[in-house]
Protein backbone atom coordinates (compact mmCIF):
# COMPACT_ATOMS: atom_id res chain seq x y z
CA UNK A 1 0.00 0.00 0.00
CA UNK A 2 2.88 2.39 0.59
CA UNK A 3 6.63 2.79 0.24
CA UNK A 4 9.13 4.02 2.76
CA UNK A 5 9.45 7.79 2.67
CA UNK A 6 13.21 7.55 2.58
CA UNK A 7 12.92 6.53 -1.07
CA UNK A 8 10.56 9.41 -1.83
CA UNK A 9 12.26 12.21 0.14
CA UNK A 10 13.57 14.03 -2.99
CA UNK A 11 10.12 13.85 -4.60
CA UNK A 12 8.45 15.17 -1.46
CA UNK A 13 11.01 17.98 -1.09
CA UNK A 14 10.47 19.14 -4.67
CA UNK A 15 6.70 18.90 -4.37
CA UNK A 16 6.48 20.77 -1.10
CA UNK A 17 8.79 23.48 -2.40
CA UNK A 18 6.62 24.07 -5.45
CA UNK A 19 4.10 26.11 -3.49
CA UNK A 20 0.44 26.55 -4.37
CA UNK A 21 -1.03 28.72 -7.06
CA UNK A 22 -4.39 30.22 -6.07
CA UNK A 23 -7.29 29.04 -8.18
CA UNK A 24 -10.30 31.23 -8.80
CA UNK A 25 -13.58 29.70 -7.80
CA UNK A 26 -17.24 30.56 -7.98
CA UNK A 27 -19.70 31.44 -5.30
CA UNK A 28 -20.79 28.61 -2.99
CA UNK A 29 -24.44 29.27 -3.83
CA UNK A 30 -23.98 27.81 -7.33
CA UNK A 31 -21.98 24.84 -6.11
CA UNK A 32 -21.56 22.46 -7.80
CA UNK A 33 -21.68 23.66 -11.39
CA UNK A 34 -18.71 21.76 -12.85
CA UNK A 35 -16.92 18.41 -12.36
CA UNK A 36 -15.51 17.46 -8.97
CA UNK A 37 -12.15 15.67 -8.70
CA UNK A 38 -11.57 13.01 -6.05
CA UNK A 39 -7.83 12.61 -5.52
CA UNK A 40 -6.49 9.18 -4.51
CA UNK A 41 -2.88 9.03 -3.35
CA UNK A 42 -2.22 5.58 -4.84
CA UNK A 43 -2.20 3.94 -8.28
CA UNK A 44 -5.43 2.38 -9.61
CA UNK A 45 -6.58 -0.97 -8.26
CA UNK A 46 -5.89 -0.78 -4.54
CA UNK A 47 -8.46 -0.69 -1.75
CA UNK A 48 -8.43 3.11 -1.49
CA UNK A 49 -8.85 3.53 -5.24
CA UNK A 50 -11.68 0.99 -5.45
CA UNK A 51 -13.48 2.67 -2.55
CA UNK A 52 -13.03 6.08 -4.18
CA UNK A 53 -14.47 4.92 -7.50
CA UNK A 54 -17.52 3.39 -5.86
CA UNK A 55 -18.13 6.57 -3.84
CA UNK A 56 -17.49 8.88 -6.82
CA UNK A 57 -20.16 7.12 -8.87
CA UNK A 58 -22.79 7.77 -6.19
CA UNK A 59 -21.62 11.31 -5.45
CA UNK A 60 -22.05 12.14 -9.12
CA UNK A 61 -25.66 10.99 -8.99
CA UNK A 62 -26.38 12.93 -5.81
CA UNK A 63 -24.64 16.16 -6.86
CA UNK A 64 -25.67 16.22 -10.51
CA UNK A 65 -22.17 16.78 -11.93
CA UNK A 66 -19.39 14.40 -13.02
CA UNK A 67 -17.17 13.21 -10.17
CA UNK A 68 -13.86 11.89 -11.49
CA UNK A 69 -11.04 10.06 -9.71
CA UNK A 70 -7.46 11.30 -10.11
CA UNK A 71 -4.73 8.87 -9.06
CA UNK A 72 -1.67 10.73 -7.80
CA UNK A 73 0.56 8.05 -6.29
CA UNK A 74 3.79 8.50 -4.38
CA UNK A 75 5.22 8.76 -0.86
CA UNK A 76 2.63 6.48 0.71
CA UNK A 77 -0.29 8.62 -0.41
CA UNK A 78 1.22 11.84 0.91
CA UNK A 79 1.67 13.58 -2.44
CA UNK A 80 -2.02 13.28 -3.29
CA UNK A 81 -3.05 14.34 0.21
CA UNK A 82 -0.67 17.31 0.10
CA UNK A 83 -2.23 18.45 -3.17
CA UNK A 84 -5.69 18.52 -1.63
CA UNK A 85 -4.49 20.24 1.54
CA UNK A 86 -3.21 23.08 -0.69
CA UNK A 87 -6.10 23.14 -3.19
CA UNK A 88 -8.57 25.99 -3.55
CA UNK A 89 -11.31 25.77 -0.90
CA UNK A 90 -14.12 25.56 -3.44
CA UNK A 91 -15.28 21.94 -3.11
CA UNK A 92 -14.05 20.90 -6.55
CA UNK A 93 -10.97 19.01 -5.31
CA UNK A 94 -11.35 16.50 -2.48
CA UNK A 95 -9.40 13.54 -1.12
CA UNK A 96 -10.59 9.99 -0.62
CA UNK A 97 -7.92 8.83 1.77
CA UNK A 98 -7.12 6.22 4.38
CA UNK A 99 -5.60 6.53 7.83
CA UNK A 100 -2.06 6.33 6.45
CA UNK A 101 -2.02 9.51 4.40
CA UNK A 102 -4.49 11.42 6.59
CA UNK A 103 -3.18 10.66 10.06
CA UNK A 104 -0.12 8.38 10.18
CA UNK A 105 2.38 9.66 7.59
CA UNK A 106 3.04 12.93 9.43
CA UNK A 107 3.94 10.97 12.57
CA UNK A 108 6.67 8.92 10.90
CA UNK A 109 8.19 11.20 8.27
CA UNK A 110 9.64 14.67 8.63
CA UNK A 111 9.13 15.12 4.87
CA UNK A 112 5.36 15.35 5.38
CA UNK A 113 4.41 18.89 6.37
CA UNK A 114 0.62 18.62 6.56
CA UNK A 115 -1.53 17.00 9.25
CA UNK A 116 -5.18 15.98 9.50
CA UNK A 117 -5.85 19.53 10.71
CA UNK A 118 -5.00 20.81 7.22
CA UNK A 119 -8.27 19.47 5.82
CA UNK A 120 -11.97 20.10 6.19
CA UNK A 121 -13.44 16.70 7.13
CA UNK A 122 -16.43 15.69 5.02
CA UNK A 123 -17.08 12.30 6.58
CA UNK A 124 -16.07 8.70 7.15
CA UNK A 125 -16.88 6.30 4.33
CA UNK A 126 -16.06 2.80 5.60
CA UNK A 127 -13.63 0.77 7.64
CA UNK A 128 -12.11 -2.69 7.56
CA UNK A 129 -10.40 -4.75 10.20
CA UNK A 130 -7.01 -6.27 9.59
CA UNK A 131 -6.27 -9.91 10.26
CA UNK A 132 -3.20 -11.49 11.86
CA UNK A 133 -2.23 -14.76 10.21
CA UNK A 134 0.33 -17.49 10.81
CA UNK A 135 2.25 -19.49 8.23
CA UNK A 136 1.27 -23.14 8.09
CA UNK A 137 4.86 -24.08 8.83
CA UNK A 138 4.82 -22.24 12.16
CA UNK A 139 2.29 -24.72 13.57
CA UNK A 140 0.49 -21.85 15.35
CA UNK A 141 -3.30 -22.15 15.13
CA UNK A 142 -4.69 -19.91 17.88
CA UNK A 143 -4.08 -16.50 19.43
CA UNK A 144 -3.20 -18.14 22.74
CA UNK A 145 -0.59 -20.31 21.04
CA UNK A 146 0.78 -17.23 19.30
CA UNK A 147 1.16 -15.29 22.55
CA UNK A 148 2.65 -18.18 24.54
CA UNK A 149 5.05 -19.27 21.80
CA UNK A 150 6.40 -15.79 21.08
CA UNK A 151 6.75 -15.04 24.81
CA UNK A 152 8.68 -18.27 25.31
CA UNK A 153 11.15 -17.44 22.51
CA UNK A 154 11.50 -13.66 22.33
CA UNK A 155 13.12 -12.38 19.17
CA UNK A 156 13.02 -15.73 17.38
CA UNK A 157 9.86 -15.06 15.39
CA UNK A 158 9.14 -12.55 12.65
CA UNK A 159 6.09 -10.95 11.08
CA UNK A 160 5.59 -9.19 7.78
CA UNK A 161 3.52 -6.19 6.73
CA UNK A 162 3.11 -4.15 3.57
CA UNK A 163 5.54 -1.49 4.75
CA UNK A 164 7.01 0.57 7.56
CA UNK A 165 4.48 2.82 9.26
CA UNK A 166 1.43 1.37 7.54
CA UNK A 167 -1.69 0.64 9.58
CA UNK A 168 -0.85 -3.06 9.15
CA UNK A 169 2.58 -2.54 10.70
CA UNK A 170 1.15 -0.49 13.56
CA UNK A 171 -1.51 -3.11 14.34
CA UNK A 172 1.09 -5.75 15.23
CA UNK A 173 3.17 -3.21 17.12
CA UNK A 174 0.05 -2.46 19.17
CA UNK A 175 -0.29 -6.19 19.94
CA UNK A 176 3.39 -6.38 20.87
CA UNK A 177 3.00 -3.46 23.24
CA UNK A 178 -0.11 -4.81 24.92
CA UNK A 179 1.03 -8.40 25.35
CA UNK A 180 4.72 -7.70 25.96
CA UNK A 181 5.91 -9.55 22.86
CA UNK A 182 9.21 -9.35 21.00
CA UNK A 183 8.74 -9.99 17.26
CA UNK A 184 10.95 -8.82 14.40
CA UNK A 185 9.19 -6.75 11.75
CA UNK A 186 9.95 -7.47 8.08
CA UNK A 187 8.53 -4.79 5.76
CA UNK A 188 7.46 -5.82 2.25
CA UNK A 189 6.59 -3.80 -0.84
CA UNK A 190 2.98 -4.93 -0.85
CA UNK A 191 1.10 -8.08 0.07
CA UNK A 192 2.26 -10.10 -2.96
CA UNK A 193 5.81 -10.78 -1.76
CA UNK A 194 4.57 -11.08 1.83
CA UNK A 195 2.18 -13.83 0.75
CA UNK A 196 4.96 -15.68 -1.09
CA UNK A 197 7.11 -15.72 2.04
CA UNK A 198 4.20 -16.74 4.27
CA UNK A 199 3.46 -19.67 1.96
CA UNK A 200 7.11 -20.66 2.00
CA UNK A 201 7.55 -20.24 5.74
CA UNK A 202 10.26 -17.59 5.36
CA UNK A 203 8.23 -15.34 7.66
CA UNK A 204 6.23 -16.76 10.58
CA UNK A 205 3.34 -14.30 10.80
CA UNK A 206 1.77 -11.62 8.67
CA UNK A 207 -1.01 -9.08 8.69
CA UNK A 208 -3.47 -8.28 5.91
CA UNK A 209 -6.43 -6.02 5.40
CA UNK A 210 -9.22 -8.57 5.90
CA UNK A 211 -10.48 -8.47 2.30
CA UNK A 212 -6.95 -9.17 1.02
CA UNK A 213 -6.30 -11.95 3.51
CA UNK A 214 -9.53 -13.92 3.20
CA UNK A 215 -8.68 -15.72 -0.07
CA UNK A 216 -5.43 -17.03 1.45
CA UNK A 217 -7.15 -17.98 4.69
CA UNK A 218 -10.03 -19.79 3.00
CA UNK A 219 -7.67 -21.65 0.67
CA UNK A 220 -5.93 -23.07 3.74
CA UNK A 221 -2.56 -21.55 2.80
CA UNK A 222 -2.32 -19.48 6.01
CA UNK A 223 -4.04 -19.67 9.40
CA UNK A 224 -6.15 -16.79 10.69
CA UNK A 225 -5.37 -15.95 14.31
CA UNK A 226 -7.68 -12.98 14.85
CA UNK A 227 -8.96 -9.68 13.52
CA UNK A 228 -7.66 -6.39 14.86
CA UNK A 229 -11.01 -4.75 15.68
CA UNK A 230 -13.13 -5.64 18.69
CA UNK A 231 -16.22 -6.59 16.70
CA UNK A 232 -16.43 -9.65 14.45
CA UNK A 233 -16.70 -8.97 10.74
CA UNK A 234 -19.93 -9.86 8.96
CA UNK A 235 -17.95 -11.29 6.02
CA UNK A 236 -15.83 -13.53 8.27
CA UNK A 237 -17.70 -14.07 11.56
CA UNK A 238 -15.72 -17.24 12.19
CA UNK A 239 -12.56 -15.21 12.91
CA UNK A 240 -12.54 -13.99 16.51
CA UNK A 241 -11.15 -10.60 17.53
CA UNK A 242 -7.64 -10.58 18.96
CA UNK A 243 -9.20 -8.59 21.82
CA UNK A 244 -10.86 -11.79 23.04
CA UNK A 245 -7.46 -12.75 24.47
CA UNK A 246 -6.97 -11.26 27.97
CA UNK A 247 -3.54 -9.81 27.13
CA UNK A 248 -4.93 -8.14 24.00
CA UNK A 249 -8.24 -6.86 25.39
CA UNK A 250 -7.54 -3.29 24.24
CA UNK A 251 -6.75 -4.23 20.63
CA UNK A 252 -8.94 -2.14 18.38
CA UNK A 253 -7.41 -0.81 15.18
CA UNK A 254 -8.58 -0.92 11.59
CA UNK A 255 -8.16 0.63 8.17
CA UNK A 256 -10.64 3.43 7.50
CA UNK A 257 -11.45 5.61 4.53
CA UNK A 258 -12.63 9.22 4.71
CA UNK A 259 -13.58 12.03 2.36
CA UNK A 260 -11.59 15.19 3.09
CA UNK A 261 -11.66 18.66 1.53
CA UNK A 262 -9.15 21.53 1.61
CA UNK A 263 -9.02 23.78 4.68
CA UNK A 264 -11.24 26.85 4.99
CA UNK A 265 -14.02 25.32 2.92
CA UNK A 266 -17.15 27.52 3.07
CA UNK A 267 -19.73 25.95 5.36
CA UNK A 268 -22.39 25.99 2.64
CA UNK A 269 -20.14 23.93 0.36
CA UNK A 270 -19.10 21.59 3.19
CA UNK A 271 -22.76 21.02 4.07
CA UNK A 272 -23.61 20.06 0.47
CA UNK A 273 -20.69 17.62 0.34
CA UNK A 274 -21.59 16.08 3.68
CA UNK A 275 -25.23 15.59 2.70
CA UNK A 276 -24.24 14.09 -0.66
CA UNK A 277 -21.85 11.66 1.06
CA UNK A 278 -24.44 10.69 3.69
CA UNK A 279 -27.05 10.09 0.98
CA UNK A 280 -24.55 8.13 -1.12
CA UNK A 281 -23.72 5.81 1.78
CA UNK A 282 -27.40 4.92 2.05
CA UNK A 283 -27.57 3.81 -1.60
CA UNK A 284 -28.04 0.01 -1.67
CA UNK A 285 -25.66 -0.49 -4.61
CA UNK A 286 -22.82 1.37 -2.88
CA UNK A 287 -23.41 -0.38 0.43
CA UNK A 288 -23.31 -3.76 -1.33
CA UNK A 289 -20.04 -2.93 -3.11
CA UNK A 290 -18.38 -1.84 0.12
CA UNK A 291 -19.75 -4.71 2.22
CA UNK A 292 -18.85 -7.32 -0.40
CA UNK A 293 -15.27 -6.05 -0.23
CA UNK A 294 -15.20 -6.65 3.54
CA UNK A 295 -15.82 -3.05 4.58
CA UNK A 296 -18.24 -1.80 7.20
CA UNK A 297 -20.12 1.25 5.94
CA UNK A 298 -19.56 4.16 8.32
CA UNK A 299 -22.35 5.66 10.36
CA UNK A 300 -22.62 9.47 10.25
CA UNK A 301 -20.05 11.02 12.58
CA UNK A 302 -21.14 14.00 14.64
CA UNK A 303 -17.55 15.02 15.32
CA UNK A 304 -15.02 14.02 12.69
CA UNK A 305 -12.46 16.33 14.26
CA UNK A 306 -12.60 14.39 17.52
CA UNK A 307 -12.42 11.07 15.69
CA UNK A 308 -9.30 12.14 13.78
CA UNK A 309 -7.67 13.54 16.92
CA UNK A 310 -8.32 10.32 18.83
CA UNK A 311 -7.05 8.13 15.99
CA UNK A 312 -3.89 10.23 15.60
CA UNK A 313 -3.20 10.06 19.34
CA UNK A 314 -3.59 6.27 19.20
CA UNK A 315 -1.12 5.99 16.33
CA UNK A 316 1.33 8.35 18.04
CA UNK A 317 1.55 6.01 21.04
CA UNK A 318 2.30 3.04 18.78
CA UNK A 319 4.86 4.99 16.75
CA UNK A 320 6.61 6.05 19.96
CA UNK A 321 6.62 2.47 21.26
CA UNK A 322 8.00 1.05 18.01
CA UNK A 323 10.44 3.96 17.54
CA UNK A 324 9.33 4.49 13.93
CA UNK A 325 10.69 7.70 12.47
CA UNK A 326 12.12 8.50 9.06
Amino acid sequence: MRCKFGIWAPVMTAFLASGHLPVAHGQSGSYPDRPITVVVGYPPGGSTDLTARAVADQLSKKMGVPVVVENLGGAGGAIGAQKVSRAAPDGYTVLLGANNEIAINRLISSAVKYSYKDFTPVGLVASQPMVLVASIGSGIKTVDQFVKTVKAKPGQYSYGSSGVGTALHLSVEMAKQQAGLFLTHIPYRGVGPLTTDLYGGTVDFGVYVLSSGLPHIRSGKVTALGITEKTRSAVAPEIAPLADHPLLKDMDIGVWFALMAPPNLPEAVAAKLRKALADSLQAPELRKKLEDSGSIVAAPSADMGRFLADETAKYQKIVNFAKIKE
